[in-house]
């Protein structure tokens, strides 16, 4: 863990660190303190309800952000069993941004793919912070026809600043490459639940995203474009200052997205947010994954593909 705190965290962290302190003391000095740290606990407990209860949309991206946030990796560790990573697009290359392959849920097989953007500084140059390039998509797509031939459901776990905008990337096919992973993720005949674990930016996400359920972390952000993106095009003048409106105007909560019919469901997470419990919040996850995916198992694939198509159709129109 790297240690980080976000500004609203400080006095949560501040508050454990003198509980530590006082437990420690009261060890090593042989001195019964429990009701004062049961106090202090308790001290706790509300500032964390509180704080997390009235969190701006900004700040949800941010925790979103966290560098101690679990990744995709993280979770197929927790969540899965037997996991065989599968590599290339058989047309260009590996794309390291990218992980998947075959693996087994509670014992039965399934494809998992998911976006890595790494810890330490060479592992992030390595996953080129979780942007994937065209070959990425292209092996996603790979591992999901592999999926469909096979009859196995697709798990895809999403968490990107968006696709990678490189030269190389757009000469590659970039556009072209996400969009035929959404035309045939639209026909695939098999179950796809997707859960968007941290940032879901543009198509980058979406690229991977279409899916039966789309089910998204409490803390997570989902949207055509990242806050800072949208303030610098809208407000060129002072930008870094209007990117907490901007996140505010783009709804980009999971909250948000629920209400106006883009995710089925809200994942709620540890409180203080997954970073500050790892195997808790793959526990969630996991539940809720095989909660849709015993539902989707009694369609047909062609009831898969009907039911897909309308629920796509359906968002973006409003009626007045």
């Amino acid at each position: 863990m790297s240690g980080y705190t976000l500004e609203f965290e400080k006095p949560i962290v501040e508050l454990e660190k003198k509980i530590a302190e006082m437990k420690a003391y009261s060890v090593s000095e042989n001195i019964n303190m429990d009701e004062e740290i049961h106090r202090l606990e308790q001290k706790l407990n509300k500032l964390m309800v509180d704080t997390y209860a009235k969190l701006t949309r900004w700040q949800r991206v941010l925790l979103s952000r966290h560098p101690d946030r679990p990744y995709a990796l993280d979770y197929i560790e927790r969540m899965f069993t037997d996991y065989v990573e599968l590599h290339g697009d058989r047309h260009f290359a590996d794309d390291p941004a990218m992980v998947g392959g075959l693996a087994k849920l509670d014992g039965k097989p399934v494809m998992v793919i998911g976006q890595q953007k790494g810890r330490t500084t060479k592992e992030k140059l390595h996953r080129n912070f979780g942007m994937m390039n065209p070959e990425g998509y292209r092996r996603a797509l790979r591992l999901m026809k592999l999926a469909e031939k096979f009859n196995k459901p697709v798990i895809s776990l999403i968490d990107t600043m968006g696709a990678y905008p490189g030269l190389g990337a757009e000469e590659r096919g970039q556009g072209e490459a996400i969009a035929k992973n959404l035309f045939e993720m639209a026909h695939l005949k098999v179950p796809i639940v997707a859960v968007i674990i941290g940032e879901g930016a543009s198509g980058g996400a979406l690229g991977i995203g279409m899916g039966d359920r789309i089910l998204m972390m409490e803390n997570g952000w989902y949207s055509v474009i990242s806050p800072e993106g949208c303030a610098a095009i809208l407000w060129k003048q002072n930008p870094s200052e209007m990117i907490p409106h901007a996140a505010e105007m783009l709804k980009v909560t999971a909250s948000d997205l629920l209400e106006l019919g883009v995710i089925d469901e809200v994942v709620p997470e540890p409180m203080g947010g997954a970073h500050r419990n790892y195997d808790k919040a793959a526990q969630i996850v996991k539940e809720r994954i095989r909660l849709h995916l015993n539902q989707l198992s009694k369609l047909t694939p062609q009831q898969l593909v009907n039911q897909r198509v309308e629920k796509y159709g359906k968002i973006g129109f409003y009626k007045e």
